[in-house]
């Protein structure tokens, strides 16, 4: 039972904000993608499998940061007790479970079409490479975002088994959007960041975080506008565009203090309703 809460704990599967946040964009590409005339059960299959996959690579993700992160997750008083940090889960079984994740993710890739695998696998250097970035830029949060999203091109291709520019610019503004909320959750950390040598962009904007802020969440607001005319959605799309908006700029920025870390996680684990009615607003996009 030990090992099982050390498992549960290693992968962060008691904290499903960090899968969800990755699921978002592979649910928003597949839908915009999906035709109303074509197979529903086709459709929740692959919502399904999005799912899984999304479990499955954030939990191998998190090892594999853990991995790296481990010496300098023994000095930041939120990371202190991780189970490779505390020295509870040794890194050669840690590797081990990385692996059989990894393997398990690549049982359910091959699900998709010969172009889903390929971009997918294409894709594989960003996420074993993003753990490094913090030592060497203070932009890990756009390597995050730039990865984080990916799964919006792949939800896309899955169903049409081609790139087009829609996606890419939701992609694009998705990548924002991680930048931002990515950025108020390293306020948590900031201190000890600085003191052990951490870039992040919470670092490099804590000055003036909410104009950066505010910049982040007004790219991606421009792309959910720029998709829905891309897409020709009618009018109660961008009417009910003004709820997601409202979310971004007035309950997460307006009253956002970086100087209180409860404050910050809980704006940060705010986007998950975020990324739900970005997916309502596609669905009434779609729809209606």
């Amino acid at each position: 039972m030990n090992q099982i809460n050390l498992f549960l704990e290693l992968t962060r599967l008691k904290k499903p904000i960090g899968f969800m946040l990755l699921f978002w964009p592979c649910i928003w590409g597949l839908t915009i993608a999906y035709d109303i005339n074509s197979n529903i059960y086709k459709y929740f299959f692959f919502t399904f499998l999005f799912l899984a996959g999304s479990i499955l690579m954030r939990s191998a993700g998190c090892i594999i940061n853990d991995i790296a992160d481990k010496n300098f997750d023994k000095e930041v008083e939120r990371t202190k007790d991780r189970p490779i940090a505390s020295g509870k889960v040794s890194v050669k079984l840690a590797t081990i479970y990385a692996d059989i994740l990894c393997v398990i993710a690549f049982l359910v890739l091959i699900n998709f079409n010969k172009l889903t695998i390929l971009m997918a696998l294409a894709s594989m250097p960003l996420a074993f490479t993003y753990p490094l970035m913090k030592r060497i830029t203070y932009w890990p949060q756009l390597f995050l975002g730039i990865t984080f999203n990916y799964g919006l091109i792949l939800g896309w291709i899955s169903f049409s088994n081609e790139i087009s520019l829609i996606p890419i610019v939701f992609y694009l503004g998705a990548i924002f959007w991680t930048l931002g909320y990515d950025t108020i959750y390293g306020f948590q950390d900031i201190k000890d960041d600085e003191i052990i040598g951490i870039k992040s962009t919470s670092i490099k904007f804590k000055n003036e975080p909410k104009k950066f802020l505010y910049f982040c969440y007004c790219f991606f607001i421009l792309s959910l506008f720029f998709t829905g005319i891309l897409m020709e959605f009618s009018i109660f799309y961008f009417l009910f565009l003004l709820v997601p908006i409202f979310h971004l700029l007035f309950f997460q920025l307006k009253k956002i203090d970086v100087k209180f870390p409860e404050m910050c996680l809980s704006k940060f684990k705010s986007n998950n309703s975020l990324g739900l009615l970005i997916y309502i607003n596609i669905l009434i996009g779609k729809f209606f």
